[in-house]
This record gives structure tokens, C-alpha cells and sequence, in this order.
């Protein structure tokens, strides 16, 4: 397999807020091949837009490694980092109005970021156009922010993120603001923009519905990568499904098993078969079987476990009472 454009392992990042440090990331891990178009999804607070931060060089690693086109984002200097930023991602916003600005019209705002990295000339208005027509946009190109739409407003957004050709394309958010609708034409752009330009496309979303729109999708939890979600294409089972266009997508979510061999259990599961703290695990021909462990062989729990159990039964929790009760019992017999 081709070396992947995006490789994290064991990736970290603290934030410290005053006296308290936030762990954003606990060593999350993520491989993303060139020309993928990927979400990532995640509850508010997960680490989503954090990774998006660093995977963009503007927030700085703690630990872990963090490879990007070839670049060790841990390892480069500010003068680096910065220049990193402007010719290896590309950045598309929440609210689009923060990639434009606002007394330019589009086309204007599509040649800024060129403009200001010394590029001029014919040549930087027609990519502007060309840019903008691969958006849809072009009949819109002389309008002001003012006079356009939300979802027009994020497509010149897009055109804009991409006007100094970078190899990454990174999305916050994206259709956050808009109805289905318009969110629709966004992610036929995204989709266009990777089958025409091979462009790495990450995008972070609440949107249930991501996964019809990308090729997979990365679930973080708690800062790590939780489980993917993978779209394979159902085969046609009839000349008439051959020749049809339509075809139905089954999507597979997998757990994920990071390099050190951890895994997160969904929490349905985990409650499903009482699963708290410890489980036994072996290993049976050809899968992997997890069982709780039953109340009764609580004794074999290290002692500072024991001393919280005990610490709960003197709160009165009738459960941790019966627990204890049942342990103390077997060492008698024992």
C-alpha cells in the first residue's frame, strides 16, 4: 500500500487552562491515504476539531507523532509551520463568512490568497474562474457576500480554501448552518473536488448522515478513535440492477484496534453484558469472546478496588453490600 498522506499514532494534545490540564487527545491514531474522502464525527468535547487543529499546524502536539505529506508537525519551526499552512492545507469553516471577506466579491476573494503569496497575473484570475466553476459558482463570481446564500456563501468558501493548491483539505463543520438542501450541494462539491482533483478531503460533522457522502467515517470517543464506519457498494443481483445507475450502499461499522492493541467497547454493549471495570477474555478457534465477570469472584479484585467497594457500602449501596457480603462469605469457606 502506497505511503498514506495522514499518519497519527498515539497522538496527544493537553490544554492547559489556568491550573487545570484538558486532555483533548489520549492517543488517538488515524491513517488516511491520498485522495480520501473521510469524515470524522464525534460528540461535542471528543477531540474532533482538535485533531482538525493540528492536522491543520495550528495548535502544536503534545506527544505522539503526527506526519502530514511528509511533514512531522511535532518536529517543524514556527517559520515551518507556517508555511506549512499555506501550501499543504486547505481550510473550509463553519460559517463561511470566515474564509470571505465581506466588500470583495467572489472572484476577488478566490485571487486574495494568491495575491498574497505573490502570485499575479492573467494566470490567477483564470484559476480564480476555474476554481469556481468546479463549484458551481461561476455566474456568481462578481457578487458580494451580501448578496449570496449561505450554502453559495461556503462553496466560495471552498473555491477560496483552495486557491493556493494544497495537498489536504480540511472542513469544520461545513453544512453545520444549513438545511439538508443546501447541505447536499456541499458535500457534491467535496465529492467533485476529490473525483476530479484527487484531493484528501477531511470532514468533521454532526451530520448523521455523513457516511452516504464520504468513503468512510472515523467515530472519536474520549479523545481516541472509537470505530469506522465503511461504505461498500452492494452488488447488482439482476441484469436490471446492472443496468441501473442506482445502487444500494451497505455501510459496516468496525471497531477499531489501535497499535497497542486497545479497543473501545460501545457503551450499549458494555451495558448489555454488565461490563464494569474488569472482563475475561479468551481467545476460541477463530474470535475473540468477552464475558463479564460475575459479582461473586469480586475477591479477585486488587485491593484498592476492594477499598472503594467498601468505601460504597458505607454510603448504604445495597448492591456493593450484597458484593462484599458474597466475597466475605467465600474466604470463610475458603
Amino acid at each position: 500500500m502506497a505511503e498514506p498522506i495522514i499518519l497519527c499514532e498515539n497522538l496527544v494534545k493537553i490544554y492547559k487552562i489556568q491550573d487545570v490540564e484538558v486532555l483533548a487527545l489520549q492517543g488517538l491514531e488515524l491513517t488516511v491515504q491520498r485522495g480520501e474522502l473521510m469524515g470524522i464525527v464525534g460528540a461535542s468535547g471528543s477531540g474532533k476539531s482538535t485533531l482538525m487543529n493540528v492536522l491543520g499546524g495550528l495548535v502544536r502536539p503534545s506527544a505522539g507523532t503526527a506526519l502530514v505529506d511528509g511533514h512531522d508537525l511535532l518536529k517543524l519551526s514556527d517559520a515551518q509551520i507556517n508555511r506549512y499552512r499555506r501550501e499543504k492545507v486547505g481550510f473550509v469553516w463553519q460559517q463561511g463568512a470566515r474564509n470571505l471577506i465581506p466588500y470583495l466579491n467572489a472572484l476577488e476573494n478566490v485571487e486574495m490568497p494568491m495575491t498574497l503569496a505573490g502570485v499575479h497575473g492573467r494566470r490567477t484570475r483564470q484559476y480564480a474562474h476555474e476554481l469556481l466553476e468546479m463549484v458551481q459558482l461561476s455566474h456568481r463570481r462578481h457578487h458580494k457576500l451580501g448578496q449570496m446564500s449561505g450554502g453559495e456563501q461556503q462553496r466560495v468558501a471552498i473555491a477560496v480554501a483552495l486557491a493556493n493548491n494544497p495537498k489536504i483539505l480540511l472542513a469544520d463543520e461545513p453544512t453545520g448552518e444549513l438545511d439538508s438542501t443546501t447541505a447536499l450541494t456541499i458535500y457534491e462539491a467535496f465529492q467533485t473536488l476529490n473525483r476530479e482533483l484527487g484531493l484528501t478531503i477531511l470532514i468533521v460533522s454532526h451530520d448523521p448522515t455523513i457516511a452516504r457522502h464520504v468513503q468512510r467515517v472515523m467515530q472519536i470517543r474520549d479523545g481516541k478513535a472509537a470505530s469506522e464506519t465503511v461504505r461498500r457498494r452492494r452488488r447488482p443481483e439482476t441484469a436490471a440492477e446492472t443496468a441501473s445507475d442506482h445502487h444500494d450502499d451497505h455501510f459496516e461499522e468496525l471497531v477499531v484496534l489501535d497499535s497497542v492493541g486497545r479497543l473501545q467497547l460501545p457503551k450499549q454493549y458494555r451495558e448489555a453484558l454488565n461490563l464494569h471495570g474488569r472482563a475475561r477474555m479468551e481467545l476460541v478457534d477463530d474470535h475473540l469472546v468477552i464475558r463479564s465477570v460475575p459479582p461473586e469472584d469480586l475477591h479477585q479484585l486488587p485491593p484498592e478496588l476492594l477499598h472503594q467497594a467498601e468505601a460504597a457500602e458505607e454510603k448504604g449501596d445495597g448492591r456493593v453490600q450484597q458484593w462484599l457480603h458474597k466475597i466475605r462469605r467465600k474466604k470463610v469457606i475458603e
